[in-house]
């Protein structure tokens, strides 16, 4: 800020080099001495006395007070006033400088304030210059960042949005009461009217059938002609009814050539296993190669490197007790928490000095931390970067033991020399005296809200926690380094874990935790879903089978078949993976995990089906087994390829979704369910054969040669407890007319609470959840959230092809003098003012390792949707408007942008660092190379003169010719400003260093603890990226500004995912819509009934989801398009098994339908899904828990509630009419045989 260096300045030239000292200088102490040079006597002042003007003083706070300390992001006063700046004053900040106590001043000068003469002495008062005013003709104001005043009235933010509220209550849930309410009214109203109406005019639906009234009501319905669709959907359902007929006719007859032929397929599809790949990669599983944040990612690693790999250790002193530091010789007491007492100090620097021994070996060759840390200043300085308290010490144990003091006083001890780091973190210099350096051993500074945790407000003494980074270089493309990184982190978390210290409690991580710990979580769920599947399997073997006594039990039981049944939908699944190996589709674990069920719960269904008809047929006299299968099979196989092929549609078509991990399960679900279906109606039906000939020779089950009694010629008609249940109790007390309006109106009151609560669903995934229930991580996870006070870093990339080398170009990037007052550094800066309304932010214009100590802020990676955008109009400078800001607003009522620093600015450094006044940019004066600033030779020359043109910014050619040398420069004593350590990554030079390509601007969002937190910070910062590229002009150009952080390529779906869930779930609704109607007929009307209760179920898991705690992310995305599919299986076989029927009545036909295929659903896919759910409930993991267990347990009763409670019902209600071309076309395969009276009679 030149103006407040021009006040600054005056105050000390003043006091130096006066001609009129005398006016305000009074000696008060005096000290006699010899000067061995001239060889005379003289005196030397102690103590002055120095008359300042108040008004002055006054005006050089006023100057100087918002002006930030670059380097530790604090006011500046709050270094120069010796206290905390909320406490300083121009008074006592004057009084701290000239005070022989700071370390620093020579002697005491005592100032005295006073506008008006006293004791003879007239008060200096210069003239003084305001930070919204020039020093001079050449340079312009102070910067916002540094000045209030030329920022203008602050943003004020808007206030809160208004919570949508009816009646004082949640708009939603008033309006889903009053609709349920409204329903309910004329819903019952419709029912009495309907049901007096009948009972004055018309023979009730459930009058028995007697000689007398030869049809009921609906009688009416099969006479006419059909109608054209009609005989259409006839003609169709006889093609698939001859079709299958045949086929399972051939497939009996020829056993073993079809068997044979299903084992060759399932080996040469299976065979591709062998190119398996399994993605572990989180960013291939949650990131779409061509979305926003996957290309912005790719552009910075490019540009500026791969992001560090971070290991971290959060260490607390529980049996460490707070204890007051007295500072002497005044001061008030100060209180250190429990981590900070020495002997803690002590203890935690021999756990930091054994972590940069710990050894690894990889390849034969030793690994330390030193040959893989990040040290920015390599090859100058070799020191690792080590982001710890200690790093305040020089990570020694003298300098933290170094004091001073005397017998009775200690003056200066590691409390004093603490309590100065933490405001000036990268001083040289201490002004106590001990003199001791604050600057980490690696060259860079260490800022105390990266290295302290569980302190308040900026009372870094108060921490409860101390907090170690150790950064270690990425190698993304060099996979011997990467292993070397990874053998040493494999060495470090076995060393911490085991490590012994009753006095410290330690939470830890490494780079590499989070994927260990998953597949830690994985190999202990393997016993789990092992056992799961192993009840499903002997629950299918043992249900299969219908037992009539116990003699009988090994020739009527159905254990092969039952387990064949099961072999067949894993090769199926098997068939899937291997198909897409050949191809090089790599498989996720979701796939793995969840596909199995998935088909288990599709191919168990069909089984049932298949197995139980068959059962309950009656052999046609004549007719043999092939045909009686085939025939079985052609009335039941239209409707398992309905379920089957509606399903693998759905799932194709879910291929379409952006999101990897929906797209690839989707892929292998609809492949893997079509060949189930496939296998099914070809090796199954073969082997079903085989087990009925079996059986009608009494040979024993499993152990087929022995037999257990006499042979039957044909196996008898049988009736399961299940299938008597539905058909004798269930079915008809369901069906009751005072029943049916109940289930109605219980299921559309649970979808009404449903719908109420879809959009309170939170979004995200909770990292917690992916770890095991014993997992070190859980720790680290809690320790992170209790004890962080930065958020991750955040990165303002600014794409290549912007000049930087014109004035114009300059101003639209930089924040400091003469800059724009919408540039980018600029509309970061108010971001990070509004973000915490009431505390204004500090420019950071450090000029050390930014990149680098970002890693310790970065929480692990491996994540409220409601916001009301607003926008924040505001004047950012008395001379020029701002252009307006878009911001939003939390849902929390609060104004946050998730900015919480203002950005490391390398331009600005850059213009300090070449100005002529400094002493950072020197050139020898006969070869123009670089000369740094702590080299002493009289050839060293300024870059620029000290002329009024050498102090305006470089441009053309001069910023080109500088601005390498300023990337070079490490930082010293003389000149803290060079860039090397800060910005030699910051700054892409292209074209042999003539260019500036890419550069990028640092700051860190705020605390972020929540999946909603971190998406709305990402929201925020894309808002803000977006409104400076547009303030720039650049929209029409070939390069934009974009935010980029290490979490975004993860939370990017959830920006989508409300969106891409609508979407997959709409197009797998449509897509079973579409092809139910066409395959049961041109029922369109069906087809309605089927997609309306699916959605139900759908919108029913939302609101178990929310009931649930189960937030929105991928993996729930999948399981609900998964349970879209399972819907299938629920709902179309009853639904089919009403149109077909011949029944008079819709409650008839419904009853008939529920009958004949409820039992089949309940025993095929709810009894067998149930037992193997349960099992998933002990699982160790928490994932499991919550997303497989929970959300499998709500889609299997969901799903059974509605396809055997609800859907008859509605059936029952408005279901479609009787086909009267299939009535016909049955009634004449039937004429004349006993079918004919059951069917019709």
């Amino acid at each position: 800020c030149p103006s407040c260096f021009y006040n600054f300045v005056n105050l000390f030239c003043e006091v130096t080099c006066s001609p009129h000292q005398s006016k305000f200088l009074n000696v008060t102490q005096t000290l006699p001495y010899y000067d061995p040079v001239s060889k005379e006597n003289k005196t030397s002042i102690t103590e002055l006395q120095y008359y300042i003007g108040e008004t002055f003083a006054n005006s050089m706070y006023n100057a100087c007070r918002d002006v930030e300390a670059p380097s530790s992001n604090v006011k500046a006063l709050g270094l120069l006033c010796g206290r905390d700046v909320k406490e300083c004053n121009a008074t006592n900040w004057i009084q701290y400088m000239f005070s022989k106590d700071n370390g620093q001043a020579p002697f005491n000068i005592i100032p005295v304030f006073s506008d008006v003469s006293i004791h003879g002495m007239t008060p200096m008062n210069n003239a003084t210059k305001s930070c919204n005013e020039s020093a001079d003709d050449f340079t312009g104001p102070c910067s916002c960042q540094d000045c209030s005043a030329v920022c203008g009235p602050k943003p004020k933010p808007p206030p809160p949005p208004v919570p949508w509220l009816l009646l004082g209550l949640d708009a939603m849930y008033v309006i889903m009461w009053i609709f349920y309410m409204g329903f309910l009214l004329v819903f019952f109203a419709v029912v009495l009217g309907v049901w007096c109406y009948r009972k004055r005019h018309f023979v009730s639906e459930y009058t028995p059938i007697d000689s007398n009234i030869a049809y009921s009501v609906n009688s009416h319905q099969n006479t006419g002609d059909a109608s054209w669709c009609e005989r259409l959907g006839e003609k169709f359902e006889n093609a698939l009814r001859i079709t299958f007929t045949s086929w399972g006719a051939f497939c009996v007859r020829n056993p073993r050539p079809v068997i044979i032929f299903s084992l060759v397929i399932i080996a040469m599809c299976s065979s591709g296993l062998r190119f398996v790949k399994v993605t572990t990669n989180p960013i291939d599983l949650w990131s779409s190669p061509n979305s926003q944040a996957r290309k912005e990612k790719e552009y910075f690693d490019t540009h500026f490197g791969p992001f560090f790999r971070t290991e971290q250790l959060i260490i607390q002193a529980p049996n460490s007790k707070p204890e007051i530091y007295e500072p002497y010789p005044s001061g008030a007491d100060v209180p250190f928490g429990p981590p900070l007492t020495k002997e803690i100090l002590h203890q935690v620097l021999d756990l930091q000095d054994a972590i940069e021994n710990i050894t690894a070996y990889y390849n034969n060759d030793t690994v330390m931390l030193k040959d893989i840390c990040l040290a920015p200043l390599s090859p100058y300085n070799n020191n690792c970067t080590i982001l710890s308290v200690l790093n305040y010490f020089q990570n020694s144990h003298s300098v933290l033991d170094h004091s001073d003091g005397d017998s009775f006083y200690v003056y200066a001890d590691y409390h004093s020399h603490f309590l100065y780091c933490v405001q000036a973190p990268a001083s040289l210099n201490d002004t106590t005296t001990l003199h001791d350096p604050c600057l980490g051993t690696f060259g860079g500074p260490v800022f105390p809200w990266l290295v302290l945790g569980g302190y308040d407000g900026d009372n870094y003494n108060n921490a409860t926690a101390l907090v170690i980074t150790l950064p270690v270089k990425n190698f993304y493309n060099d996979t011997n380094k990467l292993e070397k990184a990874l053998a040493w982190e494999k060495e470090f978390l076995n060393f911490v874990k085991n490590y012994n210290n009753s006095n410290l409690t330690i939470s830890f991580s490494a780079e590499r935790s989070i994927e260990d710990e998953i597949n830690r979580e994985s190999n202990g769920d393997i016993n789990t879903v092992l056992i799961s599947y192993a009840v499903m399997f002997v629950y299918i073997s043992i249900a299969l089978g219908h037992i009539k006594s116990a003699r009988r039990f090994l020739v009527d039981s159905k254990i092969s078949l039952g387990i064949a049944g099961v072999i067949i939908v894993l090769s199926s699944v098997a068939c899937s993976l291997g198909i897409f190996s050949y191809f090089g589709v790599p498989l996720t674990l979701i796939v793995i995990e969840v596909i199995p069920f998935l088909v288990l719960a599709v191919g168990v269904d069909n089984i049932f089906i298949i197995v139980q008809t068959f059962q309950r047929d009656d052999r046609l006299q004549g007719e043999t087994l092939d045909k009686q299968i085939g025939r079985i099979l052609g009335d039941v196989a239209p409707s398992m390829f309905l379920s089957s092929f509606s399903e693998a549609v759905a799932f194709f078509l879910g291929t379409l979704s952006t999101m990897p991990a929906v797209r690839t399960f989707s892929l292998f679900a609809a492949v893997a369910v079509f060949i189930d279906f496939l296998l099914q109606v070809t090796c199954f039906v073969s082997l079903l054969g085989l087990d009925i000939k079996r059986q009608e020779k009494n040979q024993l089950d499993i152990l087929c040669c022995f037999k257990g009694g006499e042979e039957r010629g044909s196996v008898q008609h049988s009736e399961s407890v299940l299938f008597q249940f539905f058909k004798n109790i269930y079915s008809p007390f369901l069906l009751k007319d005072w029943m049916r309006p109940i289930v109605i109106s219980i299921f559309v009151g649970i979808l009404s609470f449903s719908v109420s609560v879809v959009n309170k669903v939170e979004i995200g995934l909770d990292q917690r959840l992916s770890m095991p229930d014993d997992s070190y991580m859980l720790d680290y996870f809690n320790s992170l959230s209790k004890y962080l006070h930065a958020g991750p870093p955040v990165y303002f990339v600014l794409e290549e092809g912007h000049d930087y080398t014109t004035l114009d170009g300059q101003n639209m990037v930089c924040g400091g003098m003469g800059c724009n007052n919408n540039s980018l550094v600029q509309q970061v800066f108010d971001a990070a003012q509004i973000s915490s309304y009431g505390r204004v932010k500090g420019r950071f214009c450090s000029p050390m390792l930014w990149r680098l100590v970002a890693a310790a802020s970065v929480p692990k990676r491996a994540v409220s949707v409601d916001r009301v955008l607003g926008e924040a109009n505001r004047r950012c400078c008395c001379r020029r408007p701002v252009p307006e800001l878009s911001v939003t607003f939390p849902a929390n009522g609060g104004f946050d942008t998730k900015i919480g620093y203002a950005p490391s600015s390398w331009i600005d450094d850059y213009f300090d660092w070449v100005k002529p006044q400094s002493s950072c940019c020197r050139v020898y004066n006969t070869t123009e190379q670089f000369c740094n600033a702590s080299v002493v030779n009289p050839s060293c020359v300024r870059c620029r003169p000290l002329t009024p043109e050498g102090k305006q910014r470089p441009q053309g050619e001069d910023f080109m010719r500088f601005l390498p040398m300023f990337l070079s420069d490490n930082p010293n004593p003389k000149c803290g400003k060079g860039g090397h350590a800060a910005y030699s990554s910051a700054v892409d030079l292209i074209h042999n260093n003539t260019e500036v390509g890419a550069t990028y601007f640092m700051t860190f969002h705020t605390v972020l603890k929540t999946s909603a937190d971190f998406i709305d910070a990402m929201k925020q910062a894309q808002i803000i990226a977006a409104n400076i590229t547009k303030t720039m002009g650049t929209q029409e150009k070939s390069y934009h500004v974009f935010p980029y952080s290490v979490f975004y390529v993860f939370y990017e779906q959830y920006l989508t995912i409300v969106r891409d869930t609508i979407f997959n779930l709409a197009v797998s609704l449509g897509s079973i819509f579409v092809v139910t109607m066409v395959l049961l007929g041109c029922e369109v009307w069906a087809a309605i009934v089927v997609s309306l209760t699916i959605a139900m179920i759908l919108v029913n898991m939302f609101g178990v989801m929310w009931l649930w705690g189960i937030s929105l992310n991928a993996v729930s995305l999948v399981n609900l398009v998964m349970s879209c599919g399972i819907s299938v299986e629920f709902c179309s076989h009853v639904t089919r098994a009403f149109t077909v029927s011949t029944k008079p009545s819709r409650a008839e036909r419904a009853e008939e339908a529920l009958s004949h295929m409820g039992s089949s659903v309940f025993s095929g896919i709810t009894l067998t899904k149930f037992g193997g759910i349960v099992v998933l409930a002990f699982s160790k993991s928490q994932i499991f828990q919550v997303f497989y267990f929970r959300m499998y347990l709500a889609m299997v009763l969901l799903g059974a509630t509605h396809g055997l409670i609800f859907l008859p019902v509605l059936l029952s209600y408005i279901g479609p009419s009787v086909n009267k071309a299939k009535v016909r076309a049955l009634q004449e395969r039937n004429q004349g045989t006993e079918r004919e009276k059951l069917l019709f009679f």
